[in-house]
């Protein structure tokens, strides 16, 4: 029965290969055929899970791509489909018609909902977490409860080295209690601030005894270093960290080791310090890591180059219910110095389900363009009035504002501006922009 799923398997793979489609599908039906067909294969020493609300993909890529370098073969799921069919198709597909699979490493980006299910099944040597926000709350409600079910996972996992953020209070708990853990995190830098930046604190409270936490500063959002000022829960020592950053300059040290930044972004960097963290404890050369990190191209479609007419563009693609990553994407289009056109696109909020829920443009902070070098900010898609009214609340010079929910007439207004555009939308909708545009490279400096 395990040959005959396998092959069944693989076949469907060719065939949505063949159409452009099946990176679940054939997993799914491996799993109706046998449902404990995971337990059946027998997998590298090797194997690292990625999970996070934030920045799943780019770390496993970066985590793929130096392995690569040094010669490891690695089975990932570079497609995302990071649920468990996805991950039964990736294993299958990688396998011999005996159960084995073909490979080095084992490098799995896991949604966050589903890795206590993968895990049952699927035992990781490295796991992996990011960070927890306030994400797609219609589907994954609050962070803590995501905490939960991410703790089911770590609990069931009781051998696997545990790689996770230290700087946010949420995710460090999950090394409480345990000896196989490591910690990556930032130093302050003169870009950490003693507020944050968000218009919420998701751990203004411990998440231990729930008295006031305090913090001696913010790199952005929850994440930084704080402390209870109850039961002592801090911030602990980082065995990896960024030493110094210098997001102008586009260089980073990450343990004295020095890394050029090919996005300069608070984010990318916390995701790069993962994935030396990762490659670190495999044993690779901490030199060679910097380099290949420093030459590092994302090829997820989360940063991409195009052109609108005769202007110059860049997508920053975020995530639609979740405001921390619409807040780093603004972030970085406000360091930026040329005079530009910013264009957000709120067209369909999510490609998984429907939801008209638009509460979440709310907790964006976009107040921080007031100063930006834009000359326009133009709003657009189906949600583009509840945008402009978001818009109406902020200090930002209403003459600068153009609200245009037909998409088609945006990319007349960015194809026929002045200056070099910026865009920052969905995954979900970034397609409607590129139907406007022409585009270039997956990512830009």
């Amino acid at each position: 029965m395990k040959f005959v799923t396998i092959l069944i398997c693989k076949l469907l793979c060719f065939v949505g290969k063949l159409i452009g489609k099946g990176t679940s599908l054939p997993g799914a039906i491996a799993l109706k055929l046998q449902p404990n067909i995971l337990k059946k294969l027998r997998l590298p020493d090797c194997v690292i899970a990625v999970t996070g609300s934030n920045g799943k993909t780019s770390t496993a890529e970066m985590i793929a791509k130096v392995l690569t370098d040094a010669g490891k073969r690695v089975v990932t799921n570079k497609e995302g489909s990071n649920q468990i069919e996805g991950v039964t198709t990736l294993l299958l597909k990688n396998a011999t018609l005996g159960g084995r699979v073909k490979g080095d490493v084992i490098l799995m980006e896991s949604d966050e909902r589903y890795a206590r299910h993968t895990f049952r099944h699927i035992k990781p040597t490295m796991f992996v977490i990011t960070n927890l926000y306030r994400d797609q709350m219609t589907r994954n409600a609050h962070p803590y409860h995501i905490y939960n079910i991410i703790k089911d996972a770590v609990d069931l996992v009781p051998n696997a080295t545990l790689v996770v953020n230290a700087d946010d209070p949420i995710v460090r708990n999950f090394g409480t209690g345990r000896d196989n853990v490591v910690y990556f995190g930032m130093e302050e830098n003169p870009m950490s601030s003693k507020t944050t930046d968000a218009v919420y604190n998701d751990c203004h409270y411990c998440p231990n005894c729930k008295a006031p936490m305090e913090y001696d500063y913010f790199h952005y959002a929850h994440l930084g270093s704080y402390h209870c000022t109850g039961c002592g829960y801090s911030r602990p020592e980082c065995t990896y960290r960024v030493d110094s950053m210098d997001l102008d300059q586009n260089r980073i040290t990450v343990n004295g080791t020095p890394i050029h930044l090919e996005f300069s972004s608070k984010y990318y960097v916390y995701n790069l310090c993962a994935a030396y963290a990762v490659t670190d404890l495999l044993g690779l050369d901490a030199d060679r890591t910097g380099q290949v990190l420093g030459r590092f191209v994302m090829q997820n479609g989360r940063n991409v180059r195009f052109t609108a007419g005769k202007n110059e563009g860049f997508l920053i693609c975020s995530k639609h219910e979740n405001s921390t990553s619409y807040n780093q994407s603004l972030a970085y289009f406000t360091a930026q110095k040329d005079p530009s056109q910013l264009v957000i696109i709120v067209d369909a909020i999510s490609r998984k389900y429907y939801t008209g829920d638009i509460s979440w443009i709310w907790d964006i902070s976009f107040e921080m363009l007031k100063n930006a070098n834009a000359q326009k900010i133009i709003l657009s898609g189906k949600f583009a009035y509840d945008l402009g009214l978001r818009f109406q609340v902020t200090d930002i010079d209403p003459e600068r504002i153009i609200v245009e929910p037909d998409l088609n007439k945006m990319g007349e207004l960015i194809r026929n501006g002045e200056h070099r555009v910026y865009a920052v939308t969905c995954f979900s909708d970034k397609e409607k922009l590129f139907s406007q545009v022409q585009v270039h490279s997956p990512t830009a400096k």
